[in-house]
This record gives structure tokens, C-alpha cells and sequence, in this order.
């Protein structure tokens, strides 16, 4: 793997996933737009507890280990405080998927490697640059960029 990897954790209401979005992730991986590392179906019981949830009808009967090994063992070096996932060097960012889900929720946890952004890391890598964050905007802040889109052309 050399595209950068995400880690996205997508929320529902109760544990009852449908395969709809695994087979969109699907969709983009055979596009060549990503590709599907893994997925995880988890729930958060109300006392906080995580358990994994079988894969939909039809998915691989092995969808969710790569996932699974992946978060253990960041979890294993990050100690019990959580994972170590996306900073790196000597100062990695901490985060838990115990976290990220609620109590009572339930969750798709996808390893999803964008090969479409492997030529721009390359160039960042190569012009010395690094990733100092990153974020997804809330459909608030979408609505807002597009307004204000309108408004500049």
C-alpha cells in the first residue's frame, strides 16, 4: 500500500446494516477510486461494551478481520488509553473506537486507501511537505461552502 489510508467510522442508530454501503465501497473500489481494505460492523451496548456484528448476506464470511487484527494491535501499542492512528512520529494522535461509536449505536468501521491521492502524497512527500490535519465537513459547514461558493463566482 503506498495511497494514504482512512480509517472511516460511519454511525447508525441500531445494529441493523443493511450491505447498502458495502456495496457502494464496493462500487468505488471497482472504479479504482479506493480500495476497500476492510470493514468492521460493530455495536456499542448502553453499558459501553463493543461487539462485532456479523457481515450482511452475500459479504465475505472473513469481512471485518483485517479490521479487527488492525485495531488490536494499534490498540496493544497505544496502550489502554486507545489507538494510535493517523498522526505518527513522536507524537501520534490517540483515538479509541470505544470513542467514536455511542452507547447503544451501532457502527461501519472501513480501511479505505485512496488511490486516487497516491501522485499528490508522492509530491508532498517529495517537496518535503507533511499532513498536518484533516477533517470532513458536517453537512452544516457543506451547506455553508457551497452558499458562500455561489456568492464568490
Amino acid at each position: 500500500m503506498s495511497g494514504p489510508v482512512q480509517v472511516l467510522v460511519l454511525g447508525f442508530p441500531e445494529a441493523s446494516l443493511s450491505g447498502e454501503i458495502l456495496a457502494e465501497l464496493t462500487r468505488l473500489a471497482d472504479a479504482g477510486v479506493v480500495r476497500l481494505l476492510d470493514v468492521l460492523l460493530v455495536s456499542r451496548t448502553e453499558d459501553g461494551h463493543l461487539d462485532t456484528l456479523p457481515p450482511p448476506p452475500g459479504a465475505a464470511p472473513d469481512l471485518g478481520r483485517l479490521a479487527t487484527a488492525f485495531l488490536s494491535e494499534a490498540g496493544d501499542e497505544a496502550g489502554s488509553d486507545g489507538h494510535r492512528i493517523g498522526q505518527g512520529g513522536t507524537d501520534p494522535a490517540t483515538w479509541s473506537l470505544e470513542d467514536a461509536v455511542p452507547a447503544g449505536g451501532a457502527a461501519a468501521v472501513a480501511l479505505i486507501e485512496h488511490l486516487w491521492a497516491q501522485p499528490f502524497v508522492h509530491a508532498v512527500r517529495r517537496a518535503g511537505g507533511r499532513l498536518l490535519d484533516e477533517t470532513w465537513l458536517a453537512p452544516d459547514d457543506r451547506e455553508l461552502l457551497d452558499r458562500l461558493a455561489g456568492e464568490v463566482t
